[in-house]
């Protein structure tokens, strides 16, 4: 099973996602270094080079990356690539209420009877994968009021990879909460996510790009939060909060307080059975 690991260079990356396009559903997450088993685990052979942090908490602040800033490389120029709008399923969730409390995001009715965690790295290619697949199932549970989604945004990554991409993903998706777009933008990122995963592709200047691409997000306050990394505080607080929960790897879900199995992330409808198992459809 290939995952990404703790600790190993970047310049092994490109190896490691071309052996996950060749094990397919095999793959399962990016997980830390000595683990085994599923969704965020996998053994020695198939090991990657990105990964969560191991057994050390890191600090309030996202590790070794900075907040954006407006002198961020990339931060106006011509060499910023153009966005791709996101899926048009995440228009079903344009009125459904988003809030933070603590590191974590939440989306839907505060009341749902069910409740799924994601724990996820935007620039991790397996959330990408799951965001695409299996989460798709997710879009009318929680448009109809039956599932409210936990979002925890980690930013590792950076940290293995080097730059500043995850941290800079998360400050914007923290302020798109604020501007009430969190579930359009959240998808737009992950639309948008680099094909190489070495690649430090969001750069604030790339965020806003991809913001616009969803209507009524872009304003004042939310480009100057994206620009001057407004909420680099919280996405300390999110990776605390990523780290003390225990989780070792993204994608990582759990439904009901169950966690999901890894094989069943990357697929609408093996996902879509997992979610009926729980009693959501």
């Amino acid at each position: 099973m290939a995952v990404h690991k703790a600790g190993r260079k970047a310049g092994r990356v490109v190896t490691a996602v071309a052996a996950a396009a060749l094990i397919g559903a095999a793959a399962s997450a990016c997980g830390p270094d000595g683990g085994d088993g599923d969704n965020g685990r996998a053994d020695k052979a198939g090991k990657s080079s990105s990964a969560a942090p191991e057994s050390k908490a890191p600090e309030s602040k996202a590790p070794k990356s900075k907040a954006p800033e407006s002198e961020a490389p990339g931060a106006g120029g011509s060499d910023v690539p153009e966005a791709k709008a996101p899926p048009a399923a995440a228009g079903r969730l344009a009125k459904v209420p988003a809030s933070v409390k603590g590191g974590v995001i939440t989306i839907g009715d505060p009341k749902a009877a069910h409740t799924v965690k994601v724990y996820e790295d935007s620039r991790c290619p397996f959330c990408k994968k799951f965001e695409e697949g299996g989460a798709r199932a997710l879009v009318g549970p929680v448009a109809d009021g039956k599932v409210r989604i936990e979002y925890t945004i980690a930013s590792f990554l950076d940290n293995n990879l080097g730059g500043s991409g995850s941290v800079n993903a998360a400050n914007a998706l923290r302020a798109s909460v604020e501007a009430g777009k969190f579930p359009q933008f959240h998808a737009a990122v992950f639309a948008n996510q680099p094909e190489e995963e070495s690649d430090d592709a969001y750069t604030p200047a790339f965020l806003l790009k991809i913001a616009d691409k969803v209507d009524g997000l872009r304003g004042a306050a939310f480009d100057k939060a994206v620009t001057n990394g407004t909420y680099k505080k919280w996405v300390g607080q999110a990776m605390k909060a990523f780290t003390d929960d225990g989780i070792e790897g993204t994608p990582t879900v759990f439904i009901d307080g169950k966690k999901a199995a890894g094989n069943s992330l990357y697929e609408q409808v093996a996902f879509a059975k997992e979610l009926k198992a729980a009693g959501i459809s």
